[in-house]
C-alpha cells in the first residue's frame, strides 16, 4: 500500500507573487483572490509533477513498518527532521526515536532517513501505519527556487487565468509549456 505524503503546515509564503502573476496575466486589482487560488494550484500541480516541495513546509511519510535499510524521503530538497515516531514491538505505544539513531542525508535527491553506525531500526507493533517520519522539505525562500520553476508557474497561473471561462476545470497539458518546463526538475521516486 502505497502513502502518499502528507501536508502537515504549509508553506507560508508562494514561489512566485501576486504581483508578478497579476502582472503576467495582465489581471487587475480586483482579481487578487482569483490569482492567488490559481498561484498555489499551479503549485501544488508543480509540486506533484516534480516529486518536489518548493518552499518551506512540514511533511509526514508513514509507513508500516521500518525497512530493512534506509527510508526514502520525498519533497526534496530536504531542510531537516523533526521527528520520527513509531510504534514500539510489544504493547504499540507511540515511541520517539533518538535522533543519534538516524542521520539524514539532505544532499541526495530524493533525500535519505539513513541508520546512524552501528544502530538498526527497531522492531514495530504488527500493524498498518506504524512508522512516523515528519519533515521539514522545500527551499527557505522563494529566491531559492530555480527561476525556470517560477517561469514554469507563471506560465501555469496564466493557462488558467486565460481559461477561466470554460465550465471545466483547469486540466495543465502534461505536453504543454508549463509541465514541459518543469521536466528537468522531476525526481525518480520510488513511491
Amino acid at each position: 500500500m502505497i502513502i502518499p505524503l502528507k501536508t502537515i503546515t504549509g508553506p507560508a509564503t508562494e514561489p512566485i507573487s501576486l504581483v508578478d502573476a497579476k502582472a503576467h496575466c495582465h489581471a487587475g486589482d480586483d482579481e487578487d483572490t482569483l490569482i492567488g487560488i490559481y498561484i498555489a494550484a499551479a503549485r501544488e500541480h508543480a509540486e506533484f509533477v516534480t516529486g518536489r516541495r518548493f518552499i518551506t513546509q512540514t511533511v509526514e511519510k508513514v509507513l508500516d513498518a521500518f525497512p530493512s535499510q534506509n527510508i526514502e524521503l520525498p519533497g526534496s530538497p530536504i531542510q531537516s527532521i523533526t521527528s520520527v515516531k513509531y510504534l514500539e514491538a510489544v504493547a504499540g505505544v507511540e515511541t520517539t526515536l533518538p535522533s543519534t539513531e538516524y542521520v539524514l542525508d539532505k544532499d541526495s535527491e530524493p533525500g535519505w532517513l539513513m541508520l546512524a553506525y552501528g544502530t538498526s531500526w527497531p522492531a514495530t507493533y504488527a500493524t498498518a501505519l506504524a512508522v512516523r517520519v515528519r519533515y521539514v522539505a522545500g527551499w527557505a525562500s522563494a529566491a531559492e527556487v530555480p527561476a525556470n520553476i517560477r517561469y514554469a508557474l507563471l506560465l501555469g497561473v496564466g493557462e488558467a487565468y486565460q481559461n477561466r471561462e470554460e465550465s471545466s476545470a483547469v486540466n495543465f497539458n502534461p505536453t504543454g509549456p508549463f509541465c514541459n518546463m518543469l521536466q528537468k526538475h522531476r525526481l525518480n521516486l520510488g513511491l
